[in-house]
């Protein structure tokens, strides 16, 4: 339940999951970082729209693709011995 909840989490708010269930102080400390990093990028995404119209969907684009490897890094860190070793392979 865990892994789900901080994978969901760093999807919509990165660093949120692992605030929540970050298996380390490092990782929670990290977390806070780039939770704080991310809700700057959604003000410039967002003031983006009106200003630059052509430059929104690029950076729709990016912070999507940051979303997502987060999501997935969370999965993964978060993750049994075992899932994590067939990760790796």
């Amino acid at each position: 339940m865990k892994r789900w909840l901080g994978t969901i989490a760093n999807f919509f708010f990165p660093g949120l999951g692992y605030l929540l269930v970050g298996p380390s102080p490092r990782r929670r400390a990290l977390g806070a970082a780039w939770l704080g990093a991310m809700i700057g990028l959604t003000y410039v995404e967002l003031s983006l729209e009106s200003v630059a119209p052509a430059l929104y969907w690029p950076m729709f684009a990016s912070v999507l693709v940051f979303n997502t490897a987060f999501a997935i890094d969370t999965f993964f860190e978060l993750a049994p011995e075992a899932t994590t070793n067939l990760a790796m392979a």
